[in-house]
Parts: C-alpha cells; sequence; structure tokens
C-alpha cells in the first residue's frame, strides 16, 4: 500500500506535530473536526491539517490512521473507528501510538482487525518532533514495515518485531524509568520542602549525585504543565507490571504525585489570574538551584 493520506487521531501536541512534520515532506494530513476545541482546531491549521469534518470521512479518505490520544480514551476511540470500517468497507491501516499497556493494545488489535483493517502497534519516544533526531516511533506487528514509509517523509519509525504488543511494551518499560525517576524525585523534593530541608537536600545531591542533579534540573519544571497527561501513562504501567507478575503499587503512587502536581498546578493558574505572585506556592524542588 502507498501511503498517501495519513488521518490523524487527534491533533494534540504530539499528533500536530507529527503532522507538521509529514506535511512539510510531502504527504497529506487529515483530522475529523467536528465538536472539537478550538485549541485543537488552532493546533490543526498551525499544521495544515485539513479538517474533513467526521470521523467517517476520515476514514474514506485515509490510508493509515494514526491514534495519538491520552490513555483513557484510546480503547472507546478505537471501538468508533472499528464501526466507521464496518460501515464503509474501507480498508485502512490503523496505527495505535497511544501509551497503553500491551494487554490492552492487544484487545484494540482484535477489534480493528475484526472490522477488515490492519493494525500496527507503535509507540512515541521522546518530544513532538519538532526537532529532527530526538524522536522515535517504535512499532510491531506483522504490518509494521508498512509503516516504515513514513521515514521518507520526515519521520524516524523503527521496527523492532512482528508481535502486537511489542512497541507498547518497550514504551511501558522506558517510560516506568524516565517519568518513574521523576515522580519519585518530585516527591521526595516536596517532602523536603515540607520538612524545612530544601537547600540541605539540593546541596549533598548536587554534591553527591550531580548527573541525577542535571537531569532533575532539566526534567521536573518541563514534567509540571504536562502531569495531568501523565496520570494515565503510570496507571498503565501499574497494568502492565501487575500483568507481569510484579509490583504494580510503584506506579499507581506515581499517579497519585502527578495528580497531585496536576492539583497544584490548576491551583496556581487559578490564583494568578488575582495574583500574580502566586506561582511561588509550586515550589516542587530547592529555589535555590539553578533553572533550566
Amino acid at each position: 500500500m502507498q501511503i498517501q493520506t495519513v488521518g490523524i487521531l487527534s491533533p494534540g501536541d504530539m499528533g500536530q506535530a507529527i503532522a507538521a512534520v509529514l506535511n512539510q515532506n510531502g504527504l497529506k494530513t487529515i483530522a475529523a473536526l467536528d465538536n472539537r476545541s478550538e485549541r485543537t482546531r488552532q493546533l490543526a491549521a498551525a499544521a495544515n491539517i485539513q479538517n474533513v469534518g467526521s470521523l467517517t470521512q476520515l476514514v474514506i479518505e485515509s490510508d493509515v490512521v494514526l491514534s495519538v490520544l491520552v490513555p483513557a480514551a484510546a480503547a472507546e476511540v478505537s471501538k468508533q473507528v472499528a464501526e466507521v470500517i464496518n460501515n464503509v468497507g474501507k480498508q485502512i491501516l490503523y496505527v495505535d501510538g497511544n501509551a497503553i499497556a500491551p494487554q490492552k493494545v492487544k484487545r484494540i488489535a482484535q477489534l480493528i482487525e475484526s472490522s477488515g483493517a490492519t493494525f500496527v502497534d507503535a509507540s512515541i519516544i521522546g518530544p513532538p518532533p519538532r526537532v529532527p533526531g530526538r524522536t522515535r516511533i517504535y512499532a510491531s506487528g506483522k504490518h509494521a514495515n508498512e509503516l516504515q514509509q513514513l521515514q521518507n517523509y520526515g519521520l524516524d519509525i523503527r521496527v523492532i518485531g512482528d508481535e502486537i504488543g511489542q512497541a507498547s511494551g518497550l514504551k511501558m518499560s522506558y517510560a516506568a524509568l524516565t517519568k518513574g525517576l521523576t515522580a519519585i524525585s518530585t516527591e521526595l523534593l516536596i517532602a523536603a520542602h515540607r520538612l524545612g530541608l530544601d537547600e540541605q537536600l539540593w546541596n549533598e545531591v548536587s554534591s553527591s549525585q550531580p548527573e541525577l542533579a542535571a537531569i532533575l534540573t532539566r526534567s521536573i519544571p518541563s514534567m509540571t504543565p504536562k502531569a495531568h497527561r501523565w496520570i494515565g501513562e503510570m496507571e498503565e504501567i501499574a497494568e502492565t507490571f501487575q500483568e507481569l507478575g510484579l509490583t504494580e503499587r510503584i506506579f499507581y503512587g506515581a499517579a497519585d504525585v502527578y495528580r497531585l502536581v496536576k492539583d497544584l498546578v490548576d491551583c496556581v493558574g487559578f490564583l494568578t489570574q488575582s495574583n500574580p505572585n502566586a506561582d511561588e506556592m509550586l515550589q516542587l524542588h530547592s529555589p535555590h538551584h539553578p533553572q533550566p
């Protein structure tokens, strides 16, 4: 199959950036923006994503449908797409690029394939691909090689196997390390702050763990506006580890940390409308260590 049009579900920060890369390199991207927010419409317009209105029209016009959503929406949207495929009889390649557990991806694959479409399990590691070389898209499944066509259009696609669940498993394992570390570090820094030991702790970390200090200096400030998106991802990691016979409690705890950060960010966002100094309430690391 020659890929000419990619349907994006949905053009948020990651989906919009992927679409922008594809558009810049000659592919057409489309989205179904009926009943979507003004922010989503603006993101789509900025990336030159064409609005086809309905999900039905998106399936009709797409060769590939790329699902990049918050984890909680992945299963429900796949059901909607499967229903449309059944109704219109269109053969498409459905790519699930969501941060969800391998067992959930396998259920989605069965649903999509039962509708007559083909399926690829994908995982996105790295930031939205606005800077070349920083974002990898890993793919697995019997049709993963078809997705590699997008390498010709600016994306770094890496096929790692022919089994559904391998790409998602890699994402869960990697995010358990990176975002799990950020969650643990955030909680211990909040604890030190409440103990009145911000400066002492940061001085010790900077002295005995300079590499870790450098990582935290980058990761924690950049995490705060994304914490709400990472709650579901930690819960998916917990389900993955539980399925493997490992403890899931670590990552449900990490989800709780990101939920706390989200609530703090929401509180600060509300308060800063009337108090420009309210952002000082959100000190998740020592005020003495350097900002990036």
